[in-house]
Order: structure tokens, then C-alpha cells, then sequence
């Protein structure tokens, strides 16, 4: 059995097997405290404008969803949710 600490999970790659898009890095994970073991990952929600307009959601994927952990990166059978982009109207940036 191969062993894996938390430093060396964390800032790995994480990408789909369902699209092959890149999710992000590990960022923290979830511990189960009754059972003593990891039941998450999460991938923290990239930043908006620079961190201005504060983070889009983090992404949590759950243990079971873990495929492969390699030395780069962690394979999940994940699908990003669709999420409309919002548009920008009104006041002075107002477009067509």
C-alpha cells in the first residue's frame, strides 16, 4: 500500500474523466470525525475580478468519486455543473 500525506495531495492537479476539464488543485478536504476517514476534496472557487468580486463556489467531490491518484494529478468521474454567465447591463457599460 502506498501511503499519501496531505502536503502531497495537496496543490495536484485535479481534471475530469467524463470531459477532461481541469477542475483546479486540491485545496483542503473533508474529514468524516465518527469514522476517522476522508470523505472529500474540495477545490477552492476561482477568484472573480482579481478577488474584487470575492470567489465562485468551491467544488467539492466526494472520496468515492476519486478515481486515480498519480503523482501529478487526481482523475474524479465529476461533471462542472452549467452555470449561466451574467451578463453586465445598465450605468455606463451598457452594450448595444
Amino acid at each position: 500500500m502506498i501511503n499519501c500525506r496531505m502536503a502531497d495531495m495537496r496543490n495536484k492537479e485535479v481534471i475530469s474523466m467524463k470531459d477532461g476539464t481541469r477542475l483546479g488543485s486540491v485545496s483542503d478536504i473533508e474529514i468524516d470525525i465518527k469514522a476517522a476517514r476522508i470523505s472529500a476534496i474540495v477545490i477552492y472557487g476561482r477568484l472573480r475580478w482579481f478577488g474584487l468580486l470575492g470567489r465562485e463556489d468551491d467544488i467539492v467531490i466526494q472520496w468515492d468519486d476519486i478515481q486515480i491518484i498519480g503523482e501529478e494529478t487526481v482523475l474524479v468521474d465529476y461533471t462542472v455543473p452549467f452555470r449561466p454567465k451574467k451578463k453586465f447591463g445598465g450605468g455606463l457599460f451598457r452594450i448595444g
